[in-house]
């Protein structure tokens, strides 16, 4: 399928989409893509929906995660990944952007673009990483008018409130402030950066009635879980959020180490995506067939000794 075709896209919206995921049973798994070929990859592995991160799209550009970017870069990389998978993806709202009508325009913004949901976090700006020290809240009632004014702002979007609370608020503070985002349109909480099994479990036993999203981020203060450890402490969501990116850097970093020490990349080429793969992945003959116009493109050939190192 390619996103050129008008009647092979989606004609259920993505938030509904996402929505439906999210009252399946078990435990939605929703890997980070940081661009259009991860997105691929993942689907190809038989994920139904992905995540975009902050984080992810600000090192892409070779910026840190302080709340830099802007509401039209995220739509580039929002539009990308939805175009190329088709799946509904979640993406990183970050604090909105600013104020209530800030929030607001950046939900019709992702979700022209193709999000299915967004979360939005009570920090303030300059904002971090949920796993970061420092980190400077809003007021409960201001972030309570965000969350409304973003579930007045979607159509079908999925909005979920993120609470960085718990490491200056403790778990009391976190799930009052959860309780009262929730009460005020969220569809799901997000408690960022807990530090314990114990607190993961605390957490689910304070809101049975809330579908919640665990962050299973590495080199992070939470302790690493699977997603059915996730599911048996009652957790309906996890995202892995800036795992793609981690893999791809430091490959690619292999990569340019390889090319300084011997001066080529023969040494890597049993690490690399092959032509072919490549191809598959993109879909390239699928689009290729569209235009009979284009002559079919034949790979170039490949003797057994260089096929064995490909």
């Amino acid at each position: 399928m390619t996103y050129l075709i008008g009647k092979d896209l989606p004609q259920t919206p993505a938030g509904q989409r996402f929505r439906a995921l999210l009252n399946k049973p078990g435990i939605m798994q929703i890997p980070g893509a940081h661009n259009g070929q991860a997105a691929l990859q993942a689907k190809d592995n038989g994920f139904q929906a992905l995540y975009l991160s902050g984080a992810a799209m600000s090192a892409s550009m070779g910026l840190p995660d302080l709340g830099i970017i802007t509401i039209e870069d995220a739509c580039f990389f929002i539009r990308q990944i939805a175009r190329a998978s088709g799946l509904p993806l979640l993406v990183d709202g970050d604090t909105g952007y600013g104020e209530v009508l800030n929030v607001m325009h950046m939900v019709r913004a992702f979700e022209d673009a193709g999000a299915a949901a967004v979360h939005i976090e009570d920090q303030i700006l300059p904002k971090k990483c949920g796993h970061l020290n420092n980190k400077k809240l809003a007021t409960p009632q201001e972030m309570a008018q965000k969350v409304a004014a973003a579930a007045k702002a979607r159509r079908d979007m999925v909005i979920i409130a993120r609470t960085d609370a718990a490491s200056s608020e403790g778990l009391d503070g976190a799930v009052a402030r959860a309780r009262l985002y929730y009460e005020a349109g969220a569809d799901a909480i997000f408690p960022e950066a807990l530090i314990s099994e114990d607190m993961f479990r605390e957490f689910v036993r304070r809101m049975p009635d809330v579908p919640l999203l665990a962050n299973m981020t590495e080199f992070g203060r939470s302790p690493y879980f699977t997603a059915s450890q996730f599911e048996d402490m009652g957790y309906r969501m996890v995202i892995w959020p800036v795992s793609s990116l981690r893999a791809a850097n430091k490959a690619q970093d292999d990569l340019y180490k390889t090319i300084a020490r011997t001066g080529g990349t023969q040494d890597m080429l049993p690490r690399m995506q092959t032509r072919e793969e490549l191809y598959k992945t993109i879909r390239y003959y699928d689009y290729e067939s569209l235009d009979a116009g284009i002559v079919a493109t034949v790979l170039p050939h490949i003797g057994q000794a260089d096929r064995n190192a490909a």
